[in-house]
């Protein structure tokens, strides 16, 4: 009933875009008044619309003559009008949706148009890309547009310093890769001044490949770690015993789940191993933590397919890229046990010090947009999660590639030889052929197989990665065969040949089917571009991880009743509707890590946005005065409520825990004798104790002079927040770690995780306001430029911990440091302070330091 009701009035997708046909025609109707403009007049019309929009004209009004003008601007610089699809595609973008389009469609020249109108405002707008290659290539190809009109334009990329970024960030429309957008979120709310930020606000982006952004990798969080202080030996340690654990005797293998679990005899083993006791004692947690780490590095995690080792290195392959991720480390010592496993160099573990995942980043944005080839498939994720609709735009010729159905062996043998044998055939016609496979382990291995038939061929791979853009170029060529992992999926053209579309186009084989749907298109979407000729068949056997683990048993079944030989394929309906049904169930398990993922970092994200918005104010702010009184306040009310009990007369409160508790927290000798202690409310007790703080901070100011009071109030806050908001995520990382076994006693661990996490946040807010009223109504200014040196030793700390997190992405070493020579006399931790307060100097001016 539903597919007659769509027949006849068309789908909701085909409505939206025949809407925005009529909005086309106008822009269509706007190109005979353009075209005779000359080009000083086309460049003059962005100063005309940006006084049109400083006057309060909407971008939504100005759209069709911004198009007209930025189509005609490329027509002249690039020699490429947009077709009237691609101008459909630019108004979704504008719209803060997600354009679906084919592959070969000219996403990046539909990006041109929305991006123009979207700058004209003068907040910028970011083009988000997959990598630095197409950030670099992109903002030199469409820039010319967006120059030659007169806006601006700015690339981040891997290794550029602050001064470069902070350039890029002022330009008009900028292009980076996703990871240079958060990092430099985290990066710039870990500074000292409003001066050395990077970015300028969140207005307006589009993601390139926004599937593969926004929801492949959002299974991983961005996070900026720094060296904790733990030895490795540890690891080494395990590693040796690992050859000891047998499956299904000493631990169980869940793969659906990616889990290890140790058995009983498992559990015996290790303690016999290790010399212990018990695994299970509090004391040896760690020991625990230890094995389980190093049996998913020896179980779960294979060579070459999840990780390569590269001199002398454990580097991560990006499992839906194919890609290997220089600089990336697995987290809770999952990468230690992985250099222990292959014997290469261990490092140290890391302790965070601030993270965000890409949902929470790229939801900050006033407007958000999207455009990739395969969206459709996630389209509810991307409305639940991002608040995103996928708009499908239809293709500018008509799509005549050829979709073989799959074909499925009992097992992998047969299946590797029936590869072989359609690549001889193909190969023997001269039809060029782009071979997928999902790991470099497999690419490898059909390589070899091809060069026992003499077939030649070329192999992409993250080991080859140099070469991309060299074998992408001629895997069109007559005669070519290319084996290629998921890096050929995105962002590559392959263009044909003289005389391939002669000879069917481009074949594609897939060797195999990969978890989600979106990935296989991706690769069938590299044949059939603009009309082209094309076709591509999968190849499947019944031992491929996805029919393995997801799949039925009741295919395997089936094929033994039935008596079919093992080089024998089938196709079948059924067993079709059995694949996809397990790349179903993988992507809704898949779409459930990443749900409880933002759940869990739904929390932090709360939590981040107070401290990063009190570290603006504080920079923002000249005088941050008022700040340091709510929290004189805070704690005033605080003292009060503990010891002003309402039942008891005032005189017989605790007042020698009272003025104990008053000296602590603000340095104040209290003189009341017994007339100042009668009939006191707890009201009465906090407005005079604030009196009292209030004048003791007031005789501060005059000792160390109001300017350099203004300047200390500002350090200090800053280092007492940083210094409890690490501390605070390390907290937080042990909670999130043992808050599953909640779960055993009946208990949500997500409200768990919440309430203590509220708790442990309030814990550290209270934290902070005591020791930084403390610590200013103590310190006590020596020298003139003591100010000045505090400030400088901070951006010291600052650029120190930039090349620590530059050298730890890079890999390198950091340079050899010489010793400091002090110039004065060094102040022992336990002698007094020399500020005259009579306390310690580590519990009073020593924590400065």
């Amino acid at each position: 009933m539903i597919k007659t009701l769509t027949r006849v009035f068309g789908s909701k997708n085909d409505r939206i875009v025949k809407q925005l046909g009529q909005t086309v025609a106008r822009i269509n109707d706007l190109e005979p008044s353009i075209q005779p403009l000359s080009d000083a007049e086309l460049a003059g019309k962005t100063v005309e619309f940006r006084e049109r929009v400083a006057k309060g004209e909407s971008l939504d009004d100005l759209l069709p003559e911004a198009f007209a003008v930025v189509r005609e601007a490329a027509r002249r610089v690039l020699g490429e009008r947009h077709y009237d699809v691609q101008l459909i595609g630019g108004i979704v973008l504008h719209q803060g949706k997600i354009a679906e389009m084919k592959t070969g469609e000219g996403k990046t020249l539909t990006s041109t148009a929305p991006l123009y109108l979207n700058a004209l405002s003068g907040k910028g707008a970011h083009v988000v890309t997959v990598n630095d290659y197409l950030a670099s290539r992109d903002v030199e190809w469409m820039g010319q547009v967006y120059r030659f009109l007169g806006l601006t334009t700015g690339s981040i990329v891997h290794d550029m310093d602050d001064a470069a970024r902070q350039e890029a960030y002022a330009a008009d429309i900028t292009y980076g890769t996703n990871n240079e957008f958060g990092f430099d979120y985290l990066r710039d709310n870990m500074k000292f001044d409003i001066k050395d930020f990077c970015q300028r606000g969140f207005n307006y982006a589009i993601v390139d490949e926004v599937d593969s952004i926004l929801i492949d990798e959002a299974r991983t969080p961005l996070i900026i770690s720094g060296p904790a202080d733990m030895s490795t030996d540890m690891y080494i340690k395990v590693d040796r015993i690992m050859r000891h654990f047998k499956e299904n005797k000493h631990y169980t293998k869940e793969e659906k789940d990616r889990q290890v679990l140790l058995t009983d005899e498992g559990v015996v083993l290790a303690e016999e191993l290790l010399g212990l006791d018990n695994l299970y004692d509090p004391n040896n947690i760690n020991q625990l933590h230890h094995i389980s780490q190093a049996l998913k590095a020896h179980v779960l995690f294979q060579r070459d397919v999840d990780y390569i080792v590269r001199n002398g290195e454990v580097v991560i392959v990006d499992e839906f890229t194919g890609r290997s991720m220089e600089g990336r480390r697995y987290s809770d010592g999952l990468h230690q046990a992985l250099e222990a496993k292959e014997g290469v160099k261990v490092e140290k573990e890391n302790q965070t010090l601030a993270t965000i995942t890409f949902q929470n980043y790229f939801r900050m944005y006033d407007k958000l947009a999207g455009m990739t080839g395969t969206a459709d498939t996630e389209a509810p994720e991307f409305q639940k999660i991002y608040n995103l609709d996928v708009v499908v735009i239809p293709t500018n010729r008509e799509m005549v590639r050829k979709d073989f159905p799959d074909v499925i062996y009992k097992n992998e043998a047969a299946k590797n030889k029936a590869i072989v044998n359609e690549i001889k055939e193909l190969h023997r016609k001269g039809q060029p052929m782009l071979v997928g496979t999902i790991s470099i382990d497999v690419s490898e291995k059909i390589a070899k197989m091809l060069e026992k038939e003499k077939i030649p061929h070329e192999v992409l791979n993250a080991k080859q990665h140099e070469r991309e853009a060299e074998i992408v170029a001629q895997a069109g060529q007559k005669g070519k065969v290319t084996i290629a992992t998921n890096m050929a999926g995105r962002g590559t053209d392959i263009k044909l040949g003289e005389g391939v579309c002669e000879l069917g186009g481009l074949h594609i084989l897939g060797t195999s089917r990969h978890e989600s749907r979106r990935i296989d298109n991706q690769l069938r979407g590299r044949s059939g571009r603009q009309g082209d000729p094309g076709s591509s068949r999968f190849f499947m056997s019944l031992e491929d991880d996805l029919l393995r683990i997801f799949g039925s048993d009741r295919i395997s079944g089936i094929m033994d009743k039935l008596g079919m030989e093992e080089d024998e394929p089938i196709e079948h309906s059924m067993i079709s509707k059995a694949i996809e049904n397990a790349q179903r169930k993988v992507e809704g398990h898949n779409f459930d890590i990443r749900k409880h993922l933002l759940e869990y970092d739904d929390v932090m994200n709360k939590q981040r946005e107070v401290i990063y918005g009190q570290r603006l104010e504080v920079l923002r702010g000249e005088n941050i005065r008022l700040i340091i009184d709510d929290m004189i306040s805070d704690l005033v009310d605080q003292v009060a409520h503990e010891f002003a009990q309402e039942k008891i007369p005032s005189e017989d409160w605790e007042w020698d825990g009272f003025r104990e508790q008053v000296a602590e927290l603000f340095n104040l000798k209290l003189q009341w004798d017994d007339d100042d202690r009668l009939d006191l409310n707890r009201k009465d007790l906090a407005a005079k104790l604030l009196a009292e703080v209030k004048a003791a901070y007031q005789l501060q100011v005059e000792r160390n002079g109001d300017e350099q009071m203004r300047q200390l109030e500002r350090i200090i806050l800053l280092q007492m927040v940083d210094t409890h908001w690490n501390e605070h995520l390390l907290n937080m990382d042990h909670l999130k770690e043992g808050i599953g076994l909640r779960g055993y006693g009946q208990l949500n661990p997500l409200d768990e995780y919440k309430k203590e996490g509220f708790n442990l946040f309030l814990s550290m807010i209270g934290r902070v306001k005591e020791q930084t009223v403390g610590t200013l109504l103590r310190v006590q200014v020596v020298q003139d430029d003591e100010v000045a040196r505090m400030e400088e030793e901070q951006r010291r700390r600052e650029q120190e911990m930039q090349l620590k997190l530059n050298l730890g992405a890079a890999g390198g070493e950091p340079p050899e440091r010489k010793p400091v020579r002090r110039k004065q006399e060094k102040i022992g931790r336990n002698a007094a302070c020399p500020c005259g307060s009579g306390k310690k100097y580590k519990k009073c001016c020593g924590r400065l330091n």
